[in-house]
């Protein structure tokens, strides 16, 4: 695993933010989880406007610690199916902080929301 990769992988498990540069620079909570930045959109979630038009982003994470730049870097963007992708659904809704829905939240997201793929690219790529 390459030094960035590393940072990207560490920074992304550790804060539950990251900022992506779409129309402006935008906030946005995600999971971790395979190798990838998951996140929900749409429906009463976070609304990222013009992801859905991006092949590629750029994502910015900050440290937890002190909110300092740790590393910026380019990302995929994909759609992911949320029937063929229970564990990456249960993974994001685990991450859901204060849900008015937490136990109806992946039935909402399923008829409602876009779930996100975004896979950091190899530096220099």
């Amino acid at each position: 695993m390459s030094d960035n990769t590393t940072v990207i992988q560490e920074g992304a498990k550790k804060s539950g933010i990251l900022w992506l540069t779409l129309d402006r620079p935008r906030l946005a909570w995600h999971a971790w989880h395979d190798g990838a930045i998951y996140l929900v959109t749409g429906g009463e979630e976070q609304a990222l406007p013009g992801l859905d038009g991006l092949d590629r982003v750029r994502v910015t994470l900050r440290s937890k610690d002190n909110g300092a730049r740790l590393v910026e870097f380019e990302a995929a963007v994909s759609v992911v199916d949320q029937a063929a992708a229970a564990d990456v659904v249960a993974v994001l809704a685990k991450e859901r902080l204060n849900a008015r829905d937490s136990e109806h939240l992946t039935e909402r997201w399923a008829r409602e929301s876009t779930v996100w793929r975004l896979t950091p690219s190899p530096a220099g790529s």
